[in-house]
């Protein structure tokens, strides 16, 4: 039985002392719910949020990572400073590094084996633009970032990847995939998985949703057979918005 996974995203939000609120918030909140639960906070937030969370049911994550352990690499952040941290997961291949940054799946995957290879958990964000779902082309592009993005990873090492998948004409502009769709998807995702790698695999990986899921859709679709869970941006940056979804049935 795969347990519901519900992470949240806070991307380029929050000052420190806000972050710090927020988390505190969230321990008490959260502290009875029977689901995984992580938060990703910017990286100038991690130490203060990390010292919050220490001891609770909430696991602190990352937002990204470098490709590289040390070096000269300005501006970024090594996997070697996110696990001085505390961090156990981080979010990877997420589409605005994709799409705004400039990110291909080989640089991805390179992060991704990285981060494993550092005994870091992987949530690896893979989906479609709204042209490439028009066009048909959802399912060939979702299992090519799946596969581009796990190339090279063993079925151990898979034990500690979620996949997140998150259409990304539906992040942050308040339009979801009907649960329906969403499933689909999924299931196609599960399917390339046992490919990859076996039936058993398969079954055992976690694969969110990351398509502005609220409190509004959220049992909808974690109702659905192959969701199992949310990777959640906006909604997740206050207790009133979160929570709901962390707690739903």
């Amino acid at each position: 039985m795969r347990k519901t996974y519900i992470a949240g995203n806070w991307k380029m939000n929050k000052t420190k002392s806000e972050a710090v609120e927020l988390a505190k918030s969230l321990v008490v909140a959260l502290k009875d719910g029977k689901y995984k639960y992580m938060i990703a906070p910017s990286f100038t937030n991690l130490d203060a949020v990390g010292q919050i969370i220490n001891g609770s049911n909430i696991i602190l994550g990352a937002q990204n990572m470098s490709t590289d352990e040390s070096g000269a690499h300005t501006g970024e952040v090594s996997v070697l400073m996110l696990k001085d941290l505390g961090v156990k997961t981080v979010i990877l291949g997420h589409s605005e590094r994709r799409h705004i940054y400039g990110e291909d799946d080989l640089m991805i995957n390179k992060k991704v084996k990285l981060a494993l290879k550092h005994g870091l958990e992987v949530i690896l964000c893979i989906g479609e633009l709204i042209e490439e779902r028009e066009a048909g082309k959802a399912e060939i592009v979702c299992e090519q970032q799946t596969r581009d993005g796990l190339s090279g990873v063993s079925e151990e090492e898979l034990k500690n990847v979620t996949i997140a998948y998150e259409p990304v004409w539906a992040i942050g502009t308040g339009k979801t995939a009907t649960p329906e769709d969403a499933q689909a998807i999924h299931e196609y995702i599960r399917k390339i998985i046992s490919n990859m790698y076996s039936a058993d695999a398969a079954e055992k990986i976690l694969i969110q949703y990351g398509g502005s899921m609220n409190a509004g859709n959220a049992e909808a679709l974690l109702a659905q057979k192959d969701i199992d869970g949310g990777l959640i941006g906006g909604a997740s940056l206050s207790v009133e918005k979160f929570e709901p979804i962390c707690k739903v049935k």
